[in-house]
């Protein structure tokens, strides 16, 4: 009797152990994410490794429970629509894009999928979101205020130097933002008595030939905007500025890479910041329950070793009010 008790007991174990060994050899969920790139995967670096420092920080760690899909159009907005569909393909738990062309393209290939926007101009104003607070549809994340900003740019100039004129607009006509910035700029330049050039630029390509057509109409400074194309490539549009003796501004990383001046907001901090809307959507919040984040501070930035390299006398004016100087 007792010799049965004890197969009974072992044979018990076994299977209670059995389930339980198997429930321990499972491995964790791996969130799967989706990034879609509007620039090249080199002008985006920096911003790329905010994204993956936040999410680490949250504790995701890419080959364990973390993997990132990454497509990337390399500054031609075309693509966005094809490398989207291959992400829906792989059935990515989520979608971190950034830009107007980048979001827009995402919202339109999926009505379903959570879309984190890093960052965007104007997220209502470009039809990206209808609502901040509440988000209606799949998209959430970060904006600013492209148009205002832009048109500050121009007052922080014309401040810097009272006597410019000509001043030359950097801008890529393919990125749908465009329009609500350009008509900003110019309300600002005709009250500022400033001649606004507007130099389009698509692709890197062009970026030479821009600057020579700056050069040819006499501009005496150039203002870059907020466009993904132009975002990745900030270092050669710095050079470029500076071998054409042209006072620039733009955003923070402008100035960073060797531009004159720069005023916006912390575009990288914004990408790290996206890793919080991709930790609470992969944790089953809804979009709705998570407010699109509006951009409030801003900061004018002075690189003083380019002002001295061209020759430039900032005023005091101007350097008390930078929040941050190059020397």
């Amino acid at each position: 009797m007792n010799n049965r008790r004890k197969l009974l007991v072992v044979l018990g174990a076994g299977a209670f152990a059995t389930p339980l060994a198997c429930f321990a050899a499972q491995p964790a969920k791996v969130a799967r994410v989706g990034y879609l790139g509007a620039t090249s995967a080199a002008g985006a670096k920096i911003r790329v490794e905010a994204l993956r420092a936040g999410l680490r920080e949250l504790g995701y760690v890419e080959g364990k429970n973390l993997s990132i899909e990454f497509r990337w159009a390399d500054d031609k907005y075309e693509r966005l629509p094809a490398l989207m569909a291959e992400l829906i393909g792989l059935k990515v738990d989520v979608i971190v894009t950034h830009s107007t062309p980048g979001t827009r393209a995402a919202r339109q290939a999926t009505p379903t999928i959570p879309i984190v926007m890093a960052v965007a101009g104007d997220a209502v104003l470009a039809g990206l979101v209808a609502n901040v607070v509440r988000p209606e549809a799949n998209v959430t994340g970060s904006t600013f205020s492209t148009p205002e900003l832009a048109a500050k740019r121009l007052e922080v100039l014309k401040d810097t130097f009272p006597r410019i004129r000509r001043v030359a607009l950097l801008q890529n006509p393919d990125n749908p933002a465009m329009g609500p910035v350009l008509k900003a700029m110019q309300q600002t330049a005709n009250a500022l008595k400033l001649e606004l050039q507007q130099i389009a630029v698509r692709t890197p390509g062009e970026l030479n030939g821009a600057f020579a057509a700056m050069i040819a109409k006499r501009a005496e400074a150039v203002v870059a905007i907020e466009d993904g194309m132009l975002n990745g490539n900030i270092e050669k549009i710095a050079d470029l500025a500076a071998k054409h003796k042209l006072p620039s501004i733009g955003l923070p990383e402008l100035a960073e890479a060797g531009g004159l001046m720069a005023y916006g907001v912390d575009v990288v901090q914004m990408f790290r910041r996206a890793a919080y809307f991709v930790d609470k959507i992969l944790k089953g919040v809804k979009i709705s329950a998570l407010p699109v984040e509006r951009a409030t501070k801003f900061e004018l930035i002075l690189n003083m070793k380019t002002a001295k390299m061209l020759g430039l006398k900032i005023p005091n004016s101007i350097l008390v009010r930078a929040d941050k100087v190059i020397e």
